[in-house]
C-alpha cells in the first residue's frame, strides 16, 4: 500500500461548524468560539483594550462528531460490569485501537438506490446480505481486511439551515422524514465473517434512525470497527481506492472524530 506518489486524494471528512448537524440529537452541541484574539475591544468603546501577537479558538466537540469512528467501549460495558454485552472488548478505548484496522483497500457498495424506497417516516431502509452478495456478484468476493464502505447518498443532507433538518433531526428527533439506509446485525456480521475489520458510511450512522442499538452490539462485540459520517463516498470506484482514518488520541473515549481520505491511483480514475 503507497499513499506517497501519483494519485488523486479524495476527502472523506465533513466540515464541522457550529451551523452544521453535526452532533447527534440530544448530544453536547459542537462549540467553536474565540479564545484569544488579535484585537480585542471594549463593548462600550472605540478604543482597542488590548493586542495580541496571536489568535486561538476553542472548541467543545463529543466524540461522535462529524466523521468519527466507534470503539468498543461506545456500546460494549466492561466485562465486570454485570450489563448485558459486556466483555473484555468493554476495556478496549479509542487511543487503543489498532491504527492498521483504520488503513486499507476499500470496497465501496452503491445502495443510493435504496433511498427510493417506501418506508414510515424514522425509519431507515435495510442494508441486507443479499444486497452484499449482488454487489459481490458483479464485483467479487468481499476480502478479509479490506474496508467496506456504504455509499447511501445520505451526505447530501449535511448543510446549513433547514436543508439540513433531514440529515438527522428529522429522521431520529421529529420523526418526520425517513432515515438513511443501514444495515441489519446479520449484515455485519456477514462482513466480519469474511475478514472485515473495518465497515463506513457517508449516513449519519451504521445504526439505523429507528434502532440503531443491535447492530453497533452485535458488531462492536465482535471487535468491528465503525466509521460514520463520511462523504464523497460517490468518488470512489467499487474497488481500487485505498482508504485511511486517522482519529484523535484520547485517553478513555468511546470513540473520536478524525480524517479521512480516500487515495485513488491514476490507472483506477
Amino acid at each position: 500500500m503507497n499513499f506517497i506518489g501519483a494519485g488523486n486524494i479524495i476527502d472523506l471528512t465533513v466540515t464541522l461548524a457550529e451551523s452544521l448537524p453535526c452532533t447527534w440529537p440530544g448530544h453536547m452541541l459542537f462549540a467553536h468560539n474565540s479564545w484569544v484574539r488579535f484585537r480585542e475591544q471594549k463593548p462600550d468603546a472605540k478604543d482597542v483594550q488590548k493586542t495580541s501577537p496571536y489568535q486561538t479558538n476553542f472548541i467543545i466537540i463529543d466524540e461522535h462528531c462529524g466523521t468519527h469512528f466507534d470503539a468498543s467501549t461506545h456500546f460494549i460495558p466492561p466485562e465486570d460490569s454485570g450489563l448485558p454485552f459486556a466483555g473484555p472488548l468493554g476495556s478496549n478505548s479509542a487511543e487503543k485501537v489498532c491504527l492498521n484496522d483504520l488503513i486499507g483497500p476499500a470496497a465501496v457498495i452503491d445502495v443510493r438506490f435504496l433511498n427510493h424506497q417506501k418506508v414510515q417516516p424514522g425509519v431507515s431502509p435495510t442494508i441486507t446480505v443479499e444486497h452484499i452478495i449482488s454487489w459481490e456478484t458483479e464485483h467479487g468476493p468481499i476480502q478479509a481486511r479490506e474496508i467496506v464502505l456504504f455509499c447511501t447518498g445520505w451526505d447530501r443532507y449535511y448543510q446549513t439551515g433547514n436543508e439540513g433538518r433531514q440529515y438527522v433531526q428529522g429522521p431520529v428527533l421529529f420523526r418526520d422524514t425517513p432515515g438513511w439506509p443501514a444495515p441489519g446485525p446479520e449484515t455485519v456480521i456477514y462482513l466480519h465473517e469474511k475478514g472485515v475489520k473495518t465497515i463506513g458510511t457517508d449516513g449519519t450512522s451504521l445504526g439505523s434512525s429507528h434502532n440503531g442499538a443491535p447492530m453497533h452490539q452485535e458488531g462492536l462485540k465482535r471487535g468491528l470497527i465503525y466509521i460514520e459520517a463520511l462523504t464523497h463516498l460517490d468518488q470512489l470506484p467499487p474497488r481500487g481506492a485505498q482508504f485511511l482514518f486517522l482519529p484523535l488520541k484520547v485517553a478513555g473515549a468511546t470513540g473520536c472524530p478524525g480524517r479521512a481520505i480516500a487515495m485513488i491511483s491514476q490507472g483506477e480514475q
